[in-house]
């Protein structure tokens, strides 16, 4: 009996690992278009703008190195 009270529970998370999959890459999706439009509208303003924008992003990548090995540890 106790098996047929857990089925139900069992059925649903089956489903729901499921679409977990299919979320992450709507997800993804989403944030890769997101990105492509601001390389692009990076890329018309100019090449100042862009060595800014790099320099940004690789101090950003730097900052999320360092904070997950110390939060790792």
């Amino acid at each position: 009996m106790d098996d047929m009270s857990r089925s139900p529970v069992l059925a649903e998370e089956a489903v729901l690992g499921l679409l977990l999959p299919f979320w992450q890459v709507v997800i993804g999706a989403f944030v890769l278009v997101a990105v492509l439009v601001s390389i692009g509208r990076l890329a018309r303003r100019g090449p100042s703008r862009m060595t800014t924008a790099l320099l940004v992003t690789a101090g950003a990548i730097a900052c999320f190195a360092v904070v997950g090995v110390l939060l790792q540890g």
